[in-house]
């Protein structure tokens, strides 16, 4: 059955190392990031200004959330990384995580979530699973990641 943690621990470096590997999808680049966020989290705790969010399958981890408050707005996130192990694809954990993801953040005065992502071909399932899941593309910027590699802005309006 699956469970939601909002605490991270040291293991969960590997396990997030492990997950985003998995999904095929990340630069090798982007890796070093995603753990440095949990590490800045791990060392400061939410003073980071990191939050994370862990779906667990037993004792597995086998997707997280990681997301802030924007600073200088009432109520605006990130949602900085959503990555569930390619093992578990096609169950339906990315969007129970991510539904959990927008109840914890609504519990917290969020009220809107920003999601970025490439506009890649190989991203197209990425926007889908925004666009599924209630979020609105709200902009665009050509070339940002690199020539011919565009970012998407996707909304997400709390209720």
């Amino acid at each position: 059955m699956l469970s939601f943690r909002e605490y991270a621990k040291q293991d969960d470096l590997i396990a997030v190392e492990e997950i985003i590997r998995s999904t095929g999808f990340f630069y090798e680049i982007e890796i070093p990031v995603a753990l440095g966020l949990l590490e800045d989290y791990l060392e400061e705790g939410e003073e980071s200004g990191y939050y994370f969010l862990f779906a667990v399958e037993g004792e597995i981890t086998v997707g997280y959330a990681c997301y802030g408050e924007i600073a200088g707005t009432e109520g605006a996130y990130d949602l900085y990384w959503i990555a569930g192990h390619d093992d578990q694809r096609g169950n339906g954990y990315g969007k129970l995580l991510l539904e959990k993801t927008h109840e914890v953040i609504r519990s917290k005065s969020g009220r809107i979530v920003i999601a970025e992502t490439s506009s890649l071909e190989k991203y197209h399932p990425t926007r889908k699973f925004y666009l599924t899941n209630g979020y609105v593309e709200e902009g665009f910027v050509k070339d940002f990641y690199k020539p011919g590699d565009g970012r998407l802005t996707y909304v997400k309006r709390l209720q």
